[in-house]
């Protein structure tokens, strides 16, 4: 008997799961099976692709690094690469801090209307992108509402050219549009600072400057990496906004991925442009992380 208990103290040890893990596996099952098939195997098939080379209408499938040497040898394609990664950064430096503002404000002065607050952040979403990018492109545009404004206004004798078909309209389009996705996981993270903390701060003396470097700001720095990623990874890969406003001077990589698709006729040359690109957005991402999690520890 003795025997027999101790054998069935042991079986749930030998389990792999739990019946409750099994239920939330089971729960979990259908969306993760959905993402394997339809973000996993088309990055593999990616992969697999670039790998291949095109001649003229038929594909070489013996797998070669050629397109990967080309697209890291090739000075167009590191410059255009290159220009994404800055383009993208100063698009996520100038969204988080016009985000961070509005953000602070809705959590902590907010008051009863946050809820109309949110709604109001949330109109961008009600209009198509594109249409937002041909609106940018009426109000930036040589007879656009800026440049009406300001000659109206007498401050410029004649048009300004600095602000459409460039890498300064994309940088502006492009922090207009993903604005409101930095504004809300910054809210998130302030919402739940502990006031008593920042109180606890003044009884100490500290000015509100001190204070909001020293509390509200590490303790915020969660939504702040969050709002990071969630603009610098998309924008790299933007392709709509510098084809529209960008001109000769403001594409990015995403548009050659595209011309090698279609006019250029070069799919494996634009899948290697694409895998490129992911991993070193992935790496910049995993590395701005890693950083911003040991900054955090040495304030700690």
């Amino acid at each position: 008997m003795a025997e027999a208990a101790s054998k069935q103290r042991k079986r749930p040890a030998l389990r792999f799961l739990s019946p409750n893990e099994w239920r939330g596996l089971a729960l979990i099952s259908p969306a993760l099976g959905y993402a394997v098939l339809m973000l996993a195997a088309p990055l593999l098939l990616v992969f697999l692709l670039s790998m291949w080379t095109q001649n003229y209408l038929d594909l070489d499938t013996t797998l070669t690094f050629a397109n990967y040497r080309e697209a890291i040898t090739d000075p167009l394609y590191r410059l255009l690469m290159i220009r994404s990664i800055i383009i993208s950064g100063i698009v996520t430096v100038v969204t988080v801090i016009l985000a961070y503002p509005v953000a602070y404000f809705v959590a902590f002065y907010g008051g009863p209307r946050k809820s109309m607050w949110l709604l109001l952040i949330t109109i961008p979403f009600w209009t198509s992108y594109l249409i937002r990018i041909f609106l940018w492109k009426v109000i930036l545009g040589y007879n656009g509402v800026v440049n009406s404004s300001l000659l109206g206004l007498g401050l410029i004798e004649e048009p300004l050219t600095i602000i459409l078909y460039n890498a300064n309209a994309v940088v502006i389009t492009l922090a207009h549009a993903w604005a409101p996705f930095a504004i809300l996981p910054i809210y998130v993270a302030l919402s739940r600072i502990d006031t008593s903390l920042l109180e606890a701060a003044r009884d100490l003396g500290d000015g509100p400057v001190r204070r909001f470097f020293r509390v509200t700001l590490p303790l915020s720095m969660t939504g702040v990496v969050a709002a990071t990623l969630i603009v610098f990874i998309p924008t790299v890969g933007d392709y709509v906004t510098p084809r529209l406003l960008g001109g000769t001077n403001g594409l990015m990589i995403a548009n050659m991925i595209q011309i090698q698709f279609g006019k250029a006729n070069n799919a494996p040359l634009g899948s290697a442009l694409a895998v490129s690109a992911m991993v070193i957005v992935a790496s910049i991402s995993i590395a701005y992380v890693l950083l911003n999690r040991r900054f955090l520890k040495s304030r700690g």
